[in-house]
């Protein structure tokens, strides 16, 4: 991508207005930016691969070898543990070293040291949400681990190393555009990116949405519009598993009264779409005789790319598969021997605490009849262009103070404390060390014994045959409807009687129907002998994978992929055809009849090519806005009824209060909100036609962007044509989507394939930066190589040598 054009005319033009040599505002120092030779015209290498072929690396013991394959992925050869990690965090930061500062600036708080005081407010949050409190713990944890604490040394000291080398030509273009420096790698940062991760999948809740809406509407009618579970679900674990373990119970309270005060401001959630989907298949239903595995994570999509694909081999590990930026090992992939995927488990793990204190000084708060004293922690801020700022933040034993008089509310009583299990010591990286250097089950077994924080289904399959899905995580013990609500923090009986123990969390083994497959849907049925909640479970791609997995025999790598990129709408399958029944065509202008036609016509594949998915998807936004208009515009902020719920009360209850449209004078009937929906469909497509010179079709409507980190337009690549939306297969949507496809077969010798919509360059001058969107938009994979010898590796096109410093 040569991001040149883009930028320079503006530079230009800013040049000549506010002269070359100083930072004004957001403008960086323009000469030196400007400058031919250490500018940003060093960061423009198109094809070239311009690392240093034979750096000399202080602390490394013997020689590693990179192969760098024709799409950029490092194969790292190393003699020892010690010196791969080394090498790993130094092949990291040479490629995306900005990302990795700057997503853990963001988790620790720090953006505003960028880019000014508008992020304080955003640092403050997450200051108090507790995840630099959360990493400060889970990092002391990992480096008093006797294997986890040397290597993470040695992946710090890689990072470093490579920063060291550093010159202000060699920067990140980012660096010279936001006019900063990279500062020393430490462990901490990789203790934040971690928790980062988990804030991005398990960082929601809805306490106080829910404890609004049980005032507003009432025990009964809240029951109905967000049941714990939908009708027809299909859970993670089949509904065939008998649990044969004791459980143990914990009491629910006589009486429980909610707090009356509320957070004036909910901070903003994490992407209600982040979830996934994997599956793995037994060999009876595989073509090879073999299991098979695929797993393709749904995120934001974003440059550089969320993952860094790397494969890592010394000799006690031969991994290959996707790694996060500042983390150690591979997190989603395979080895010799088995291969692993992971999907979020939808499992509330965040609860609130109203806290009453002895004064507004808060040395004390009030618990179980006794005054218990605070931990009072002062947070610095260092805010570009202006002076520090300080936050006084309270801790309590549930956890901190998140909101008070002080932070998003002017109620002085307004104080909640949270607890999430993310602030717990917890030590994630030693389950993916284990799981790189699996041989079996039972290794993967004992792997996913240490992994805490965020919840995940880990799917498994390995060459002996064997497949798993394992609900894994931390999960705390609950009375029944616990944490659904805000609670009083001054009550014993409200805290977590501890946690479920990790033998009886959900999993399954070598099920008879041949498949285990996850998709953020509801984890177990009711005969699960523990409390389990979340704010909303995926009710479509699962059931639509569950019925493509039921009736597929022979089972090809081929097929897993056709199913990663089914475009399939379960939901418009279920909801339309009752629509359009209630519409009379003969009453249509010649518009509306287009539109109906398509519609009509539809096969219900949202296509990148198809008309009918643009006008489904205004028609459907507008129908629930139609149905569900009192739940918007109120003072507060609360939830509003989920799509399964929704197309339920459409189809089953044509007579619920619901359906109205109380903007309106008249009663409204279900006809007449379908009717009203349709004509806004098409008024919003015409408009969307007159506006735009693109040819109607669905992936222009949706124009599917991967975007830069920092939001910075030249860097990102919009109007991307894939298929594909929400609560599909192929969960693309306008700025979500599979962020790593991954097919495993798991035969002799291992065959594995991969994609994902980005590229290994962190540099958008590099042809590497983007090179793998339009593979990833047309459904075509790379095959990926973990061999261990270098010598057998295909499509090698540059070779690096890391050499050990001479003494």
């Amino acid at each position: 991508m040569n991001f040149i054009k883009f930028i320079f005319p503006f530079l230009i033009s800013l040049a000549l207005v506010v002269g070359l040599n100083n930072k004004w505002g957001q403008v960086p120092p323009l000469g030196k930016f400007l400058d031919p030779y250490s500018g940003f015209w060093a960061n423009s290498d198109d094809k070239d691969v311009a690392f240093e072929e034979s750096p000399s690396i202080p602390g490394l013991n013997e020689t590693v070898s990179i192969y760098y394959d024709s799409i950029l992925v490092p194969h790292v050869y190393a003699n020892n543990d010690h010196d791969l990690y080394m090498a790993q965090g130094y092949v990291t930061a040479q490629n995306r070293l900005w990302q990795m500062e700057f997503q853990t600036h963001a988790s620790g708080g720090r953006v505003s040291e960028i880019i000014g005081k508008d992020a304080l407010d955003f640092d403050r949050y997450q200051r108090r949400n507790g995840l630099l409190y959360g990493a400060e713990k889970a990092v002391k944890l990992m480096a008093e681990d006797p294997t986890i604490g040397p290597i993470l040394n040695a992946y710090t000291e890689g990072v470093n190393q490579y920063i060291a080398s550093l010159e202000y030509k060699d920067l990140p273009i980012e660096y010279k555009l936001l006019d900063y420096k990279p500062e020393k790698w430490s462990n901490l940062k990789s203790g934040l990116l971690l928790k980062y991760m988990a804030n991005d999948l398990a960082g929601g809740d809805s306490d106080a949405e829910n404890t609004h809406l049980l005032k507003m509407l009432g025990k009964e009618r809240f029951d109905f519009l967000f049941p714990d579970r939908y009708q027809d679900f299909d859970p993670v674990i089949p509904k065939s598993r008998e649990w044969d373990f004791d459980a143990e119970t914990v009491e629910r309270p006589d009486s429980i009264e909610f707090p009356l005060v509320f957070p004036d401001d909910k901070a903003p959630q994490p992407d209600p779409q982040n979830g996934s989907n994997n599956w793995t298949v037994h060999g009876s239903k595989t073509s090879t005789g073999k299991p098979m595995l695929a797993n393709d994570p749904h995120l934001g999509l974003n440059l550089p790319s969320i993952w860094y694909v790397m494969h890592l081999n010394s000799p006690t590990v031969n991994v290959y598969g996707s790694t996060l930026p500042g983390a150690l090992g591979v997190i989603i992939g395979f080895n010799d021997s088995v291969s692993w995927g992971v999907t979020n488990a939808t499992r509330d793990v965040r609860d609130w605490y109203h806290i009453t204190f002895k004064s507004d000084e808060k040395k004390e708060y009030r618990y179980n009849g006794k005054w218990l004293k605070t931990q009072k922690v002062i947070q610095e801020f260092k805010i570009r262009g202006d002076e520090n700022y300080f936050d006084t933040i309270y801790y309590t034993h549930h956890g901190p103070i998140v909101y008070d008089e002080s932070f998003r509310s002017e109620n002085s009583k307004t104080d909640f404390a949270l607890r999430w299990t993310a602030h717990d010591p917890s030590n994630e990286q030693l389950t993916f060390h284990l799981l790189n250097r699996a041989k079996n089950y039972g290794d993967y077994e004992k792997a996913l014994t240490y992994y805490d924080c965020p919840a995940q289904n880990f799917a498994f399959a390995d060459v002996h045959g064997d497949i798993a899905l394992w609900i894994n995580g931390k999960f705390p013990l609950r009375w029944e409807e616990q944490g659904k609500f805000i609670m009083d923090g001054s009550r014993a009986d409200m805290d977590w009687a501890g946690f479920i123990p990790r033998g009886h969390n959900a999993y399954m083994k070598n099920p008879e129907q041949g498949y285990l497959s996850s998709a953020n849907q509801i984890p177990v049925d009711s005969t699960y002998p523990y409390y389990h909640y979340d704010r909303g479970f995926e009710h479509y791609r699962n059931r639509r994978l569950n019925r493509k997995l039921e009736t597929l025999q022979n089972i090809t790598v081929e097929d897993m992929m056709r199913l990663q990129n089914d475009n399939f709408s379960l939901l418009a399958s279920d909801i339309l055809p009752s629509i359009l029944d209630s519409l009379n065509r003969n009453n249509m202008s010649e518009t509306e009849k287009i539109a109906f036609d398509a519609l009509s016509n539809w096969n219900f594949m949202a296509d990148q090519d198809a008309v009918a998915p643009a006008y489904f998807e205004i028609l459907w936004d507008d129908l629930y806005r139609n149905l569900w208009d009192e739940f918007y515009g109120l003072d507060t902020k609360v939830r509003r009824p989920e799509l399964p719920v929704t197309v339920e009360i459409l189809k089953e209850h044509p007579e619920e209060k619901y359906i109205d449209n109380q903007k309106t004078d008249k009663k409204e009937s279900t006809t007449d909100l379908y009717q009203m929906s349709f004509k806004s469909a098409v008024d919003s497509v015409e408009t969307w036609k007159s506006a735009n010179e693109k040819e109607l079709t669905w992936s222009n409507f949706k124009n599917t962007t991967v975007q830069h980190l920092a939001r910075l337009a030249p860097f990102s690549t919009d109007n991307i044509q894939i298929g594909g939306n929400r609560h599909i297969l192929n969960a693309t949507s306008g700025r979500h989507g599979p962020s790593w496809r991954m097919v495993v077969s798991l035969e002799q010798p291992i065959k594995a394939y991969g994609v994902y919509p980005g590229g290994q360059s962190g540099n958008p001058g590099s042809y590497y930066y983007d090179n793998l969107i339009e593979p990833w938009s047309n459904g075509e994979y790379y095959e990926l190589e973990n061999k261990a010898n270098a010598s057998d590796l295909n499509n090698i096109i540059f070779t690096q040598t890391l050499t050990p410093e001479a003494k």
